[in-house]
C-alpha cells in the first residue's frame, strides 16, 4: 500500500503548483501506514517531514492557554518556514484539532500552503468522496470538511 500511495502523493505534489492552496491531505485511519508513506516521500523528494504535534508543544510549553489559543497560528508558520524546502511533509497534527486550542485545522493547512507545498497526514478518511472527515461524529473532536480547494490522496479511492 505504501508504494503507490506514496506515487500518488508526488504526482499530487507536481500537480499542486497550479492551485491557490498548494495543499496535499494524506487521508487515511489512524494506524494506516501514513507516516510511512511520508518516510518513502521524503526518501524520494528530500522533503522534510514535521513531527507537527511534537514542534508545537515545544514552544507552546511555557505558554498559557490563551497564549497558546493566540500563538498557534505564527508558531506553526515559523516551523514550516524554517525549511527553505519548496515541499514540506507535515504528520501527526492532531494538536491542531484540540478543541481547547479553538483552532480550524483546514484553515491552518490552507494559509500554510499559500507559499509552500504542503503535504498533510490527515487522520480520518474520505469515503464519501465528498468530505474528509477527522474523527466519528459522536467525538468531540470531530471535523468534517467539502472537498474542495486541496488535493486528496487516500486509499479508498483509486486514481
Amino acid at each position: 500500500m505504501s508504494e503507490p500511495l506514496a506515487d500518488r502523493v508526488i504526482q499530487g505534489i507536481g500537480q499542486a503548483t497550479d492551485l491557490y492552496h498548494r495543499l496535499i491531505i494524506l487521508v487515511a485511519p489512524a494506524g494506516s501506514g501514513k507516516t510511512s508513506i511520508l518516510k518513502n516521500v521524503h526518501d524520494r523528494t528530500a522533503a522534510p517531514i514535521l513531527n507537527i504535534n511534537l514542534e508545537l508543544s515545544r514552544r507552546m510549553l511555557d505558554c498559557t492557554e490563551r497564549q497558546r489559543t493566540l500563538q498557534l497560528p505564527r508558531l506553526l508558520s515559523e516551523i514550516v518556514s524554517a525549511f527553505s524546502a519548496e515541499v514540506v511533509l507535515l504528520d501527526n497534527i492532531e494538536i491542531l484539532f484540540d478543541l481547547s486550542l479553538k483552532q480550524d485545522p483546514l484553515r491552518l493547512l490552507q494559509g500554510l500552503s499559500r507559499n509552500k507545498t504542503v503535504v498533510a497526514a490527515w487522520s480520518g478518511s474520505a469515503a464519501d468522496g465528498k468530505h474528509i472527515v477527522y474523527a466519528t461524529p459522536d467525538h468531540p473532536e470531530y471535523r468534517r470538511y467539502p472537498l474542495q480547494g486541496f488535493l486528496t490522496v487516500n486509499p479508498e479511492v483509486n486514481a
